[in-house]
């Protein structure tokens, strides 16, 4: 993978594209589906790793931080929340776990082995996440608030797949054959396909790049009012987002 050829710092092409891969994940964010006939229903497949990795990698992984945060919001100002923000705190930390490590790694090593190291090294830490996630924080909130403490409804959506499940054995069941392997798969599908389009894409962010700061020294002071319009307007967008957020869960 070759290494981005234009300047790496902020600039409106890359609040521009943070705005576009933001609005690609939260679509995909919206979008996601179960895979029941090998998952438990309630881990719902996302597609929107996708766009976070390719910004991860394109634009950087604190860009790749900000797309999770953006995407989230969208979300959360289009459909609300249905797990009072856990399941909306799950993703955030289960996707820079994954692409923002991967981003840093690929960061300090432009290669293709660093890509492939730091997507590797990244399902590791999503992977682990989750699966703590899961453990110490999920299950127990979901027992507690959604059953009042009685498994028999948990059990019940995983008896489908597990039909020996019992309150005993039922983490046995759910970490290491359900969570860890659709975490895995999950990763595996967006570096996938990461590594078929990166290279394009990168492409056509250097080509923006070159076109609208090739005359930089020339029209530097324009360039810079652009940037802090972008810049101000990027913040005012995000500050709506979680204000609207915000109103459609306690007031709304």
């Amino acid at each position: 993978m070759s290494e981005q050829g234009t300047r790496q710092g902020i600039s409106s092409t890359k609040i521009a594209f943070i705005a576009m891969f933001s609005t690609l994940a939260a679509v995909l964010y919206i979008l996601n589906f179960a895979l029941p006939f090998a998952f438990p229903s309630f881990l719902e497949f996302k597609l929107s790793d996708i766009p976070i990795l390719i910004g991860a990698f394109t634009l950087g992984p604190v860009s790749g931080a900000i797309i999770v945060v953006v995407e989230i919001l969208i979300k959360l100002v289009i459909k609300g929340t249905t797990t009072v923000f856990v399941g909306e705190l799950s993703d955030l930390l289960t996707s820079c776990a994954f692409a923002v490590t991967a981003g840093i790694i690929y960061k300090k090593h432009r290669t293709f082995k660093g890509a492939l190291v730091g997507m590797a090294v990244g399902t590791a830490a999503e992977v682990v996440v989750a699966l703590f996630i899961n453990r110490f924080i999920l299950v127990p909130f979901y027992l507690q608030v959604f059953f009042k403490g009685n498994w028999a409804p948990l059990l019940g959506m995983m008896k489908p797949l597990f039909p020996s499940i019992t309150k005993d054995t039922f983490y046995a069941f759910y970490l290491w054959v359900s969570v860890l392997p659709f975490n895995l798969l999950r990763c595996l599908v967006a570096i996938i396909v990461t590594l078929l389009v990166y290279k394009h894409i990168s492409r056509l962010i250097n080509s923006v790049n070159r076109k609208i700061y090739g005359k930089e020294n020339r029209d530097e002071q324009k360039s810079k009012r652009t940037l802090i319009i972008f810049i101000c307007v990027g913040v005012g967008i995000v500050a709506l987002l979680i204000t609207f957020a915000l109103l459609r869960e306690f007031v709304f």
